[in-house]
């Protein structure tokens, strides 16, 4: 069916121009003129007008609020020169956005120059249709705002009769929403009728492209980035209207600014033009509904019936071929892509590790199969406890368009969570981050969880619901046709059996289209029921199925659609197994509960499910069959005669079927898993796992050993010198490399100091201090500088030196000279907070550094309202007085109290507390985590008064603020410094994120199942840990540090687990806890917890070095040492002053020694690298525009 019939269309002209591969013509431009509401340029040559935007426009790395029309066909960030001086000049010095940029003129009043700003649906949706052909493997596009100029019959600048005068017309759209901007620029057929203008030395040819402009550096000026479309022959502007990068021939789209990471101008992707179409060809569907053919048999649907109707069925005919011994016969049908089935062939002998480990495997003369055991169902391979409630967790996919709408929402792995109580049949499903554009109009398909319902329905005497025929592996392709519109929809739905937390695991697939209902409606399902049609390996059903729509008004319009789909699956071809297989069953579905939470953006469903005779037979009364028996959620409901019946509790519960308990198998048979095994509880069930080192065996049941190479470095088997001068490299099998670090000599088993004083590195001014493995620079007194470079006058400032580069060579007089801006400093030579330019009148706001702040511009003859620096806190560094030094070399604990951070030096694994001092002064701040950089010798740590993460160089300089925004409570944070990566909590936002070390790229990767998040540190492997001090569950969590394959670790006797710390020399991870006073240590790949300390006070952070664990407590107000081996408190430390201790981390003299696979090159990731043990995924920074996901 054609989109015309569908509704699909905007409007007849918009459909021709997205159709055509002819150029565009004039009528489709975006509209222009006065019917549009445009401005008008003042007619003449070389005319600008200043536009102050409604919403910001990025370009390159920065942010316009103003933007600058000018005549000769370009767009300028700034008010533009002379035009003498960028004529025939690409890139000019100024930031510019040429869309045909020549000595263009429109004083003849023929031509004109049309703009306005624009957010109304029918442009951004123009606009967004350009953005994402032109970029079909990015994220979809949805622009909030628009900037529409158009060139219209514009002339070139020289003395000729206006009738012979050739002309162009252009048009360049810029849109934008709140990371990135475009620009779209469409020159239409016959719209170029002249390439190049008059100069005075011959033609200056026309040019298209985008320029930053001039960049200002500390010293000098230099070209910033650009980017040109045309070249200077007058063929690349003709081919303008003849060619495309957006699949439209005449129209252009870049990318031409994202936040908060930017790299150049993007072009559009897609050059290749297709072939000449109709419309109606270009948009129109299959006219036939198509029914799914497979190789081997027929499929037929059963016929739509009204409800009450006795049903006549006939079976499916089901002809599978038969070729000699074959293993799997394959579906030829790519909609289903799965085997029709697979024979089991073999014994049991060789795959009884294939069946569940609640099934007995039976040998057969064709092959083998697995039965579930008594007390509980499936197909063998997957089998559930009888009685015992389901859960099903899952990810959406697919675009679904709503009603008449252009752009389809997307749909990129949103969560679905299902629950069933099996012994009543009723099935809950939960759909998160469903946006109000769509979440209304999806309110009526409940059987988006439909397959859900019917696996685990209520089953009636003689009948199986779906999980007991065919367990927990099926492919599900429904179609959805809406009435009377025939909008449809396809959903694909692959279950892929249950998963390690005892889970069925589910992706779902949407396509297509749904009638629009409108927000603030409520939607009631009316009951249904749908046939059931089963052969070996397909099922196939549909039905007709009603719903009513209440309006906001209150109007109820009644509406339904047609529901068909086909199931396939692998079954057992051995056995009674197809015999008692029955060919038709009747799902019958009730009490459907439809939900949309707006204020959520969640959609819920809830329906009671029932599997029975299809002609329905003598109703059952008891209440076992109608689900109105009271047993527990976790029990069984056995009927007895009549109306009676008994609970009895699922297999791995235990209770009188009224109320049951989980049974811990674990606890009860610490054995039961074998040896090198691990036992994990789960509810109404358990599940084995191999120690780290070890893999089950053949049999799927014998942890055996892994036999893979020791690496001496990680085990300390190695013969390099100690860590303080060399690095051990493992380089495969057992083999290693010994380097000695820089500032050492040797053979990396015997590493010497070098004296870099004996070079003379220093300045002839200075004084050098060789030190191990480094050297200091002190400059003699009288003199000022960096040991490096001295001097006896004191150094020029910022401001001073800016202002003197400036006015250099210029004669001194009362007046700046005109057109440059002069910076204005203060008595101390400092910045002023206001600066003006003397030329232009126009003033702005800067910071210390003399950095424009943005948005504080004035126009001509106004004054912003700055915030004099002095009036503010002033951030002071690692050196809050000027006689205080930078770290002393070696290994120091970096610990917080409330405005300040303070360190005591280690000699060995003891504190030196009498040299302990400041490092940094932050008054008026709060800070939490601290954490170590011991790549770059930074500190970095979170602030919750601001909030913000901060960070500074132990070696003296300013503080640094990373990250300002979209923070509530920063906490923990810890640094992979192989990775270059910092990971933080934030118990406001309940989330832990990552980003790049200077804030960027940033990316939340867990964000559910958190409540009060603080502690969280990451090992060099790629492994993250972090504690949850909840109070209600309190809890120790692992996960890679991509957030997958996330697991708790600890859960059990928790109280108030705040600090914790990773030692990779033993692999131990270690916690304190201020809820149950104790100080314990695990290996996360073994489990084996112990205790290490009982009677600790107030633990709050903690960190490691050696054989000692250093911890914060707000009782003592001290920092107190634990020998972890001897198990026993052996030092405190009480700091001068006597408040809280926040954070602590270890300041390595030298980074330990790791690996991971984001170390070199980024792991080959463009945007964010995330190590894991095994690898590393390529992850997208949130609302990345442009970045393509991989592992």
């Amino acid at each position: 069916m054609g989109w015309q019939e569908q509704g699909w269309l905007l409007c007849a002209s918009f459909l021709g121009f997205v159709a055509s591969v002819q150029s565009i013509t004039r009528d489709e431009l975006f509209p222009f003129g006065p019917h549009a509401r445009d401005q008008l340029l003042e007619p003449g040559n070389d005319q600008t007008h200043r536009l102050d935007l409604d919403q910001s426009v990025l370009f390159y790395d920065g942010t316009l609020d103003s933007i600058f029309i000018n005549t000769n066909g370009f767009v300028a960030t700034t008010e533009p020169s002379s035009e003498s001086t960028y004529l025939g000049s690409m890139p000019p010095e100024f930031g510019m956005i040429a869309a045909l940029a020549g000595d263009l003129d429109t004083s003849d009043g023929v031509g004109k120059v049309f703009f306005r700003q624009d957010s109304s649906p029918g442009i951004l949706q123009q606009a967004a249709y350009h953005i994402n052909t032109a970029f079909p493997d990015d994220d979809e596009v949805v622009p909030t705002h628009a900037v529409v100029i158009t060139w219209v019959d514009v002339a070139n600048h020289e003395p000729q009769s206006s009738s012979n005068k050739k002309r162009n017309t252009f048009q360049l759209v810029i849109a934008s929403f709140g990371t990135a901007s475009y620009a779209i620029v469409l020159y239409p057929r016959d719209g170029i009728q002249f390439s190049s203008t008059p100069a005075e030395d011959g033609n200056t040819v026309l040019h298209a492209g985008f320029s930053k402009g001039d960049v200002q550096g500390f010293l000098y000026t230099s070209q910033g980035p650009y980017h040109r479309t045309t070249n200077d022959d007058e063929e690349s502007v003709r081919a303008l209207a003849e060619k495309t990068n957006s699949g439209t021939r005449g129209v252009w789209v870049y990318e031409i600014g994202t936040s908060p990471y930017f790299t150049n101008v993007a072009e559009g992707e897609v050059t290749e033009l297709p072939t000449e179409a109709t419309p109606q060809e270009r948009y129109e569907e299959p006219a036939d509904e198509r029914r799914p053919e497979y190789s081997g048999q027929q499929v037929e649907y059963p016929p739509y019936v009204p409800d009450g109707e006795q049903i006549e069925v006939h079976s499916v005919q089901y002809q599978p071929l038969q070729p000699q011994n074959p293993e799997v016969v394959v579906v030829d049908d790519t909609d289903i892509d799965v085997d029709v089935f697979s024979y089991n062939l073999g014994s049991c002998a060789n795959n009884r590790n294939k069946c569940s480990q609640f099934a007995d495997c039976k040998d057969y003369p064709g092959g083998y199969c697995c039965h579930c055991r008594p007390g509980f169902y499936g197909n063998g391979k997957q089998c559930v406890a009888e009685g015992k409630p389901q859960r099903t967790n899952g990810k959406i996919h697919g675009r679904v368009f709503v009603g008449n709408s252009r752009t389809p929402v997307e749909f990129s792995s949103n969560d679905l969570h299902s629950y069933v109580v099996v012994n009543d049949g009723r099935s809950y499903v939960a759909i998160s981050d469903i946006p109000d554009s769509v979440g209304p109009s999806l309110q009526p398909l409940a059987a988006i969880g439909g397959v859900i319902g019917w696996l685990f329905a209520l089953e009636q005497p003689g009948f199986k619901n779906g999980f007991s025929i065919i367990g927990g592996e099926l492919t599900r392709q429904a179609e959805v046709t809406f009435l009377p519109g025939n909008e449809k929809l396809t959903i694909k739905q692959d279950l892929k059996g249950i998963d390690e937390h005892d889970h069925l695991a589910l992706s779902t697939t949407l396509e297509g289209q749904v009638p629009e209902v409108p927000p603030g409606s409520t939607v009631k399902i009316s009951p249904y029921s749908e046939i059931y049609q089963y052969s070996n390996n397909l099922i196939t059903s549909s039905s007709t199925r009603e719903y009513s729509v209440t309006l906001p008004d209150g109007s109820t319009e009644t509406r339904k659609y047609q529901w068909r789909q086909t199931i396939s699956f692998q079954s057992c071809q051995h056995g009674d197994a197809l015999r008692d297989m029955k060919s038709t069953e009747m799902l019958s579905v009730d009490q459907v509960m439809v939900l949309y939470e707006a204020r959520h953006q969640l959609i819920r469903f809830a329906m009671t499910n029932k599997v029975g005779d299809i002609n329905g037979g003598q109703p059952e009364e008891n209440p076992c069959y109608t689900g109105r028996h009271g047993c527990d959620t976790n029990a069984v409901c056995r009927p007895g005669q009549g109306k009676e019946f008994t609970c009895q509790c699922a297999t791995g519960f235990n209770g009188d079927g009224r109320s049951c308990y989980d049974i811990d198998e674990c606890r009860e048979n610490p054995q039961l898993c074998g040896p090198h095994a691990i036992c994990n509880n789960q509810p109404g069930t358990f599940r084995c796992e191999c120690e780290d080192g070890y893999q089950f065996g053949s049999d799927g049941q014998t942890c055996v050993a892994v036999n893979r190479p020791v690496d001496p470095c990680e085990e300390g088997t190695h013969d390099c010198d100690i860590p303080e001068r060399a690095q051990c490299s493992y380089t495969g099998g057992s083999s290693y490399i010994c380097s000695c670090l820089s500032g050492y000599l040797g053979d990396g088993r015997v590493c010497q100091d070098v004296d870099e004083c004996q070079t003379s590195r220093c300045h002839q001014d200075a004084v050098c201090i060789n030190t191990q493995g480094s050297f200091t620079c002190q400059c003699r007194p009288g003199y000022h500088g960096d040991g490096i470079y001295c001097s006896s006058e004191r150094p020029k400032t910022l401001c001073q030196t800016h202002r003197e580069r400036v006015l250099g060579g210029v004669p001194r007089g009362p007046r700046p000279p005109i057109g440059l801006y002069v910076p204005s400093c203060d008595e101390n030579g400092e910045y002023e907070p206001m600066q003006c330019h003397g030329s232009t009148g126009q003033c702005w706001c800067v910071d210390r550094n003399g950095q424009e702040l943005p948005g504080t511009r004035s126009r001509a003859g106004l004054r912003p309202s700055c915030i004099d620096h002095n009036t503010v806190t002033p951030p002071v560094g690692p050196r809050p007085r000027p006689d205080v030094d930078s770290l002393p070399p070696g290994t120091h604990l970096l610990f917080a109290q409330s405005g300040r951070i303070e360190h005591v030096p280690l000699e060995g694994n003891d504190m030196k507390k009498d040299d302990a001092k400041a490092v940094l002064h932050l008054p008026e701040t709060v800070i939490i985590g601290v954490a170590y950089d011991c790549k770059e010798k930074e500190v970095y740590w979170t602030d919750i008064s601001s909030p913000s993460i901060s960070k500074a160089s132990i070696n003296g300089g300013e503080p640094t603020a990373v990250i300002i925004s979209n923070l509530v409570s920063p906490e923990g944070i810890t640094i992979d410094y192989l990775g270059r990566k910092m990971i933080w909590t934030d118990s406001g936002m309940d989330h832990i994120e990552v980003a790049s070390m200077d804030g960027s790229q940033r990316r939340v990767i867990i964000n559910s199942d958190l409540v009060n998040p603080r502690s969280i540190i990451t090992d060099s492997t790629g492994n993250l840990y972090w504690a949850d001090w909840n109070r209600e569950a309190p809890k120790i969590e692992t996960s890679y540090m991509d957030g997958s394959n996330r697991r708790v670790l600890v859960k059990d006797d928790l109280g108030l687990p705040n600090a914790l710390t990773y030692d990779s020399l033993s692999s131990m991870l270690c916690w304190a806890d201020a809820g149950t006073h104790k100080l314990e240590c695990m290996n996360p790949s073994r489990g084996d917890r112990s205790r290490v300390l009982e009677g600790v006070q107030y633990p709050f952070a903690m960190t490691s070095f050696g054989k000692n664990i250093y911890y914060t407590d707000w009782k003592r107000d001290a920092i107190v040492v634990v020998d972890r081996y001897a198990s026993r408190e052996s030092d405190e430390f009480q700091p001068q002053k006597r408040t809280k201790p926040y954070g602590i981390a270890t300041a390595y003299s030298q980074c330990p020694s790791g690996n991971n696979y984001c170390v070199s090159d980024n792991g080959g990731c463009t945007h964010l690298c995330l190590a894991t043990p095994n690898g590393r995924s390529c992850k997208c920074p949130d609302n990345a525009v442009g970045c393509v996901e991989r592992e």
